[in-house]
């Protein structure tokens, strides 16, 4: 779609060439939604896509994604062989149900600061329990897990003129066992329910919530729970105002397979952790 009240377009090559952030600005990195509806408030559009932001890193300390890399970067990535959680990544990246054209133009970051409850990228990182790394206009950096960065359907807690430079993805959390399960209403529907389940070496058990719910939600025990533990926890910090209504399952729907979906993790984790 054409964005017809936007003026100017600027392309910085690093930071020090970012200018001042201005209502009427908004950053472009893939630009799959920003070029799917109209935008009548841009006036100017911040092309991210000569930063030189090195798409993928492996240390020592795990995982870092940058915010421009794209969905098809990420699932081509080769983990090391002991990062059996990385299984994760494709099956995440498969959850766009989207064409090769997007998958090759969509960039992680642009999934997380969308905010969608059915943003798959948004599964995968609150899953490994990663941490959005944010430039501030003042030069600085802050650091926020995903879990707190998205706040609800279109709002995460990116402030004006800040810029989401990367994910990192913690070492521990991509060793773990892993259990994933999807639903939507169509066989190429978006996501109407997704859960991801992790079992670390300890006996340590996660549970991320996403898609059925307006935000994502973890729960983390110290060990296997019981099925009734489970379900009273869900019960407790999903209430129901909580469950996401739209043309992609109602919230009924997606509460019932909430607790369906998790007690099929919590079984498939205890049986692997035996």
């Amino acid at each position: 779609m054409d964005l017809n009240t936007v003026r100017a377009v600027t392309r910085p090559r690093g930071r020090k060439d970012l200018e001042a952030f201005a209502p009427g600005d908004a950053w472009l990195a893939g630009g799959t939604w920003l070029f799917s509806e109209p935008q009548p408030h841009l006036k100017r559009l911040i092309d991210l896509a000569e930063m030189g932001w090195k798409p993928l890193s492996v240390d020592d300390t795990g995982l870092s994604i940058a915010a421009t890399c794209t969905i098809a970067m990420l699932d081509a990535f080769e983990p090391p062989a002991p990062w059996v959680a990385a299984k994760l990544i494709g099956q995440c990246c498969r959850s766009f149900v989207a064409s090769f054209k997007i998958w090759n133009t969509a960039t992680v970051g642009g999934n997380l600061c969308l905010a969608l409850p059915a943003g798959p990228m948004v599964s995968l990182t609150v899953a490994m329990e990663s941490v959005c790394v944010i430039w501030t206009p003042d030069g600085g950096e802050r650091h926020v897990p995903v879990l707190d960065f998205v706040r609800a359907p279109l709002q995460s807690s990116l402030r004006s003129g800040e810029l989401l430079r990367g994910i990192n993805v913690p070492l521990e959390a991509l060793t773990r066992r892993t259990a994933f399960r999807r639903i939507s209403l169509s066989p190429l529907g978006r996501s109407g329910v997704l859960l991801i389940g992790t079992l670390a070496t300890g006996g340590r058990f996660t549970l991320s919530v996403t898609a059925s719910t307006r935000r994502p939600v973890r729960l983390v025990f110290s060990g296997i729970p019981e099925i009734s533990e489970l379900e009273e926890r869900l019960d407790v910090e999903i209430p129901s105002d909580l469950y996401y209504d739209d043309v992609h399952g109602r919230p009924d729907w997606r509460r019932h397979m909430t607790f369906e979906f998790a007690t099929e993790i919590r079984n498939e984790l205890a049986e692997a952790g035996a």
